[in-house]
């Protein structure tokens, strides 16, 4: 089971955080002294820290750079000081991810799967895939963005993927076609453009335009 430890002095945004952890089997730990922050993530020996930024005593800032003196484990901040400079400063002193209140939780959960995926090398590795804070959960076939949800038909979600997994590079319709129907038959490539077209059109719905890029006579590659 792995560890989770919550630095937040709200304690409904705790509670509530600990309890959706622990749905999903996670163990959550709350932080009660805030005056010694170190003491008690030490006794927690945490898999990854959740971290607010407005903290009594000191801030989230001053214990992300009092944690990393000792341990790399991952930090996520959550706080509603979610400009730029915050955000800045918060991967600055040693976080690894910011997630801006108020948030969903399942979008909680889902980056922190793909945290503790990419920080521990998880065996269900291929579960979530991230991008531009976009995610797709390849487990239900479903894209999470901005608290919204939208689900994806087969085809859909393996053009996703592919151009996902192919990040920084030009899928060509060859690639997309055999990766869909996992043959090396030939397919008509308009079916290819329509299930192109209307995950665009799903994307752009959630406020995602331009997402997929076409390349002309080549193919496709995320924007």
């Amino acid at each position: 089971m792995y560890r989770i430890c919550m630095v937040e002095d709200d304690p409904l945004i705790a509670k509530k955080v600990k309890n959706h952890l622990e749905s999903w089997d996670y163990e959550g730990t709350l932080i009660e002294d805030f005056s010694n922050v170190m003491a008690e993530v030490e006794a927690c020996n945490p898999h990854l820290i959740l971290m607010d930024i407005k903290l009594p005593s000191y801030n989230g800032y001053y214990w992300c750079q009092e944690i990393r003196k000792t341990s790399k484990v991952p930090i996520m901040f959550l706080s509603s000081a979610s400009d730029n400079m915050n955000i800045v400063m918060a991967v600055n002193m040693g976080g690894d991810d910011f997630l801006a209140k108020p948030f969903d939780l399942d979008v909680l959960t889902v980056k922190i799967q793909a945290m503790l995926r990419r920080s521990y090398d998880f065996v269900d590795a291929g579960d979530t895939l991230e991008y531009r804070g976009m995610i797709l959960n390849l487990g239900d076939a479903t894209v999470l963005y901005n608290g919204n949800r939208v689900e994806l038909t087969r085809n859909e979600l393996k053009i996703l993927q592919t151009l996902l997994e192919n990040k920084g590079k030009i899928v060509t319709r060859d690639i997309l076609m055999t990766k869909i129907w996992e043959s090396d038959d030939y397919i008509d490539e308009n079916t290819l453009s329509v299930n192109v077209n209307r995950l665009r059109k799903k994307l752009a719905e959630m406020g995602l335009e331009e997402l997929i890029v076409t390349k002309k006579g080549m193919g496709y590659k995320l924007g």
